[in-house]
């Protein structure tokens, strides 16, 4: 899509000015901003520390869209591995797109919705499952079977593929 323009008096004549979509910081100071061909803005345009709630990490293991993922030090290095109740793996986000095993991914943090779920009823609740995935049912924190297990909240279905997250901390049982 092509920048859209405006006439100015620059040094006493006509010029056409195209607004920016992508920021260089201090040298873009007092230019018009144009949003990206989605309808939005860069993130450079805004300041540190606001912008998309995402990491990039590498991947443990291949991951699939909509998998819900765990963070963690790998020799000291922050990397991502399928989030799973049975062995204390809480979710701290979840990715949109595949990543193949030792490749670097981007996550997004909880709080926002993930669209890339399957099997889904809208209007139900959903905790985290193993292996990424997503259960129906809390953990029943009385069954002895459950125990060690992290019973972990993610939120509510918006449609067959939609789950609108939420951040609440997990609960080792």
């Amino acid at each position: 899509m092509a920048v859209q323009g405006f006439v100015a008096i620059v040094g006493g004549k006509f010029k056409q000015l195209l607004g920016i979509q992508t920021s260089q910081g201090a040298a873009d100071a007092g230019k018009l901003i144009a949003a990206d061909d989605t309808g939005k803005l860069d993130p450079s345009f805004l300041p540190a520390g606001i912008g998309a709630n995402q990491v990039v990490a590498t991947a443990s293991e291949a991951l699939s869209p909509g998998d819900f993922i765990n963070l963690y030090s790998n020799a000291g290095a922050l990397a991502m591995r399928k989030a799973d109740n049975s062995n204390g793996r809480e979710a701290w986000g979840f990715v949109e797109s595949a990543v193949a095993n030792g490749a670097p991914g981007t996550a997004k943090r909880l709080n926002v919705t993930n669209a890339a779920r399957s099997g889904l009823t809208a209007g139900a609740e959903y905790w985290l499952g193993t292996a990424g995935g997503v259960v129906s049912a809390a953990l029943d924190a009385a069954d002895v079977a459950n125990a060690n297990k992290v019973s972990q909240y993610l939120g509510r279905a918006k449609s067959e593929t939609e789950l609108v997250t939420v951040e609440y901390s997990p609960v080792i049982l």
